[in-house]
């Protein structure tokens, strides 16, 4: 097998650096002018007019300058300035530029004065750096640039990658339709569209491939690199309407993502979750084992919510999908609603407003009592319960908790043993408990009956723990004077008409399941998703994971990291083992963890590997899912 000799021609404004270093320099020497902002504007349309070849790049240069009004001593402090702004892929792969350091070339229209500096850093010599130079007066004033140099003419580049004149493949990586030339004139092989910095739609509609960052160039040409899959080539899909700083956060780290408003069906979903390595969801949608199976890549769920009963959790594990979700981001919003809703509904705020909003005035104390000094019963006092909890307690209430955990009391709260003790004692009873299936229809007929005559009863939690058809009876009879319900059994799949046996019942509160729908709780949950999918697709880790081991590593330094997912049965692990002592690997460290079905095991190794190892490993029997990260 013949390996194809390749030179690498890089541009360096836009490319290897996030900016256009002129611009910079414009905002250093124009700093104090009241016209500055204008003028900063006009040298980066004239940037933008020579980059997609709208003007010769002379008149473009030669009118930029003249508004820079710049020194030499300008120049150190602009090559200080463009240090910190070196492209974020390029900075974590330079590895790849010592390594090919002989065959990587610099064609700039920019400045040797300060692409020189910052490209040594690189291991790229001046010899191989072509760009312009600046002219100055005996002041140091830039005053224009030497005109002879090829490439300070229009089309420079074409002329200066002709005279280099340069063996084998010629592969040329740039923002700008500037550096597509070289390709169009036949002197460069390949061009590829850099655009994580600035797309530009003239370089990009005719490049050979578009590379959003280094890691996709490295990749496509089988290069070194920081990263073992590019960013880019993992697809994230987002449903429910998840919060945009969700999509924020995942498109800011690399990744390629997805956003649609509503949930999919069983059938849509098994169409479009083809390819896709993240999913994130909400309530609505529902990963079942036909969804997974359609699942070719899938190697995380994100619940942007707090309950799971809509995935398929054991299904999930099986097929090595990791799933997350946010159990504490919405605690405050709930709880707060929760707090709202004991007023309202002890001061019966809802039927003296719908009789205002239908002319009638009816000022009265009737069935309106403070809250102070009543008796809240909190059936499950987990998160939410324990918050609740304090809150109420601030407000002068009698706190009673019931759990089937054994829970520390917060404050003063008391203990029940029985769920009936608790609802004997309470004037107001709120509900949070979570979505395990033992807990259908968990309050019903009986559990009605042993409350208070004229409690209130508060449903935060799940639709289905409650006994609709029972509540409606207790509060038509009277037996509950009133009562506030956010969730119910069966929820419409997106807004629209819904009808429940609980409407236009008097003193009854009724929303669309709100309790952590509040920008706050979302903009949390879109935070802390996120972070958790970023953190297991970028190191492994799985703190956190409803159904898998949890295992916190350690930063990767300079080191291999091989994921190996695979049924928790034994001899797995010492076969795992076996393959790496065959083929010598020098682990510099390992982590276990398991549960009963299923073991993942994280490996750290030296940088250099022979790649078959990566094919035995798959086929350690037992394997579920296996992927290396650099």
């Amino acid at each position: 097998m013949t390996t194809v000799e390749r030179k690498y021609v890089f541009d360096f404004d836009s490319t290897l650096t996030r900016v256009e270093a002129l611009d910079v320099l414009a905002e250093m020497t124009l700093q104090g002018r009241a016209d500055r902002e204008e003028i900063i504007k006009e040298i980066q349309h004239i940037t933008n007019l020579g980059i997609d070849g709208d003007i010769s790049f002379t008149e473009s240069l030669e009118r930029r300058i003249k508004l820079l009004k710049a020194n030499r001593k300008h120049l150190n402090p602009l090559v200080e300035e463009l240090r910190k702004k070196i492209s974020k892929s390029i900075a974590s792969n330079k590895e790849f530029f010592e390594k090919y350091s002989k065959d990587i070339y610099v064609i700039s229209c920019g400045f040797k004065e300060f692409i020189d500096p910052i490209v040594e850093e690189y291991n790229i010599p001046s010899e191989r750096v072509y760009a312009n130079t600046f002219t100055f007066d005996e002041e140091g004033n830039i005053t224009g640039f030497d005109e002879e140099n090829v490439l300070a003419s229009h089309n420079g580049k074409i002329a200066c990658l002709e005279q280099l004149d340069l063996d084998g493949e010629v592969q040329v990586i740039g923002d700008g339709y500037s550096d597509y030339v070289m390709r169009e004139a036949g002197i460069a092989h390949k061009f590829f569209a850099y655009t994580e910095n600035v797309h530009r739609e003239k370089a990009a509609s005719n490049a050979d491939h578009i590379a959003p960052n280094l890691d996709e160039f490295l990749f496509v040409n089988d290069l070194p690199r920081n990263l073992s899959y590019p960013k880019n080539r993992i697809k994230i899909l987002l449903l429910e309407n998840v919060h945009p700083i969700a999509f924020d956060n995942l498109s800011e780290d690399g990744f390629s993502v997805e956003l649609i408003d509503r949930s999919l069906s069983e059938e849509e979903l098994i169409e479009k979750i083809k390819g896709v390595h993240v999913l994130g969801i909400r309530s609505k949608t529902q990963i079942t084992p036909r969804v997974l199976d359609a699942a070719n890549k899938l190697l995380v769920v994100g619940a942007f919510c707090i309950g799971t009963t809509q995935i398929d959790l054991h299904y999930c594990q099986k097929k090595g999908v990791v799933v997350f979700n946010a159990p504490y981001s919405n605690t405050r919003s709930v709880v707060e609603l929760a707090v709202g809703q004991i007023i309202m509904l002890m001061r019966s705020i809802f039927p003296r407003s719908v009789e205002i909003h239908n002319g009638q005035w009816n000022k009265t104390a009737e069935n309106s009592r403070e809250v102070r000094g009543k008796n809240l019963g909190i059936v499950g006092y987990g998160n939410i319960g324990k918050q609740l909890s304090v809150l109420a307690e601030a407000m002068g209430m009698r706190v009673y908790y019931y759990d089937l955990e054994d829970q520390l009391a917060l404050g003063n709260a008391k203990k029940c043993n029985t769920l009936e003790d608790l609802l004997n004692v309470s004037d107001v009873v709120s509900l949070h408990i979570d979505d395990s299936i033992s807990n259908h229809n968990f309050i019903g007929e009986r559990e009605f009956r042993q409350m208070r005559d004229g409690a209130y009863f508060i449903n935060l939690s799940r639709g289905f723990v409650v006994d609709i058809p029972a509540l409606e009876k207790a509060l038509k009879e009277g037996k509950l004077a009133g009562a506030a319900v956010d969730v119910f059994p069966d929820e419409p799949r997106s807004n629209g008409p819904f009808t429940t046996p609980l409407q236009g019942i008097p003193n009854v509160i009724l929303t669309p399941h709100i309790g952590g729908s509040t920008e706050e709780a979302q903009m949390n949950i879109a935070d802390f998703v996120p972070n958790k999918i970023m953190d297991y697709i970028n190191s492994g880790n799985t703190v956190d994971a409803l159904n898998f081991p949890n295992i916190r590593l350690p930063k990767q330094n300079n080191a291999h990291r091989f994921l190996h997912i695979h049924r928790n049965l034994p001899g797995v692990m010492a076969h795992i083992n076996e393959v790496l002592a065959h083929y010598e690997m020098n682990i510099s460290g390992q982590y276990l963890s398991t549960n009963r079905e299923l073991g993942y095991v994280i490996t750290d190794l030296d940088k250099d590997y022979n790649k078959e190892v990566i094919k035995a490993l798959r086929k350690v029997e037992h394997t579920i899912k296996f992927r290396v990260l650099y």
